[in-house]
């Protein structure tokens, strides 16, 4: 699959890139994405929840009546689950959410996404972004110039560049990631997906 090259200005250059087959062009697998996106969302859960149990409760510690004899239940202490106020019966703890998902898999899952994406035509190739300084009017242009103003947009940049990061940062369905950090999530939940051209070799190296 082979794709013109588009300058920061939107207009198409005189160069193609051609798509692997291999990454691009598969039998997508829908478990393998279903798995991958349960084990990102799960990942960015805080997962600090606590509710006090009878143990941690402030309170006295006196037997409330006698053991026997009441014709109600016996009762030990104020701090009981069964008394307004007292501690919570198998609260919520503090844990960890994430769960493994072999790599395979998530190679699988990373795959199935962009084949998608190639299928509706929603991958642009850019030339390059070079920005000397972080200026959020300069990356609305470049986004403009491909009619992406408003939609949501997947930049991959083959390595870290802070200005164009910085730029993006406050640009509502903008989002900018490198090559060797694209997750199968944001590859699905962006519109469109605009890769710099340098990034779709190190696409492949990290897929292959």
């Amino acid at each position: 699959m082979e794709i013109k090259v588009i300058d920061s200005k939107g207009k198409e250059t005189s160069s193609k890139v051609k798509l692997a087959d291999s990454i691009y062009g598969i039998e997508p697998n829908d478990h393998a994405i279903y798995l991958d996106v349960k084990q990102y969302l799960a990942a960015q859960r805080q997962g600090t929840h606590k509710a006090k149990e009878r143990g941690e409760i402030k309170g006295s510690t006196r037997k409330l009546k006698k053991q026997k004899g009441t014709g109600t239940a016996r009762a030990g202490s104020i701090k009981s689950p069964v008394f307004r106020g007292g501690g919570r019966i198998f609260g919520p703890r503090p844990r960890n959410y994430d769960f493994k998902v072999n790599t395979k898999v998530k190679r699988l899952a990373r795959k199935s996404a962009l084949t998608y994406k190639a299928q509706e035509n929603n991958i642009i190739v850019l030339k390059d972004i070079d920005m000397n300084e972080p200026k959020t009017k300069e990356f609305m242009a470049v986004m403009a110039s491909m009619d992406l103003a408003y939609e949501k947009v997947l930049m991959v940049l083959p390595e870290d560049n802070k200005n164009v990061y910085l730029s993006s940062r406050n640009v509502q369905g903008a989002n900018v990631v490198t090559a060797d950090s694209l997750n199968t999530y944001e590859i699905l939940n962006a519109n469109k997906l605009v890769i710099v051209e340098g990034a779709v070799e190190k696409i492949e190296n990290v897929l292959n």
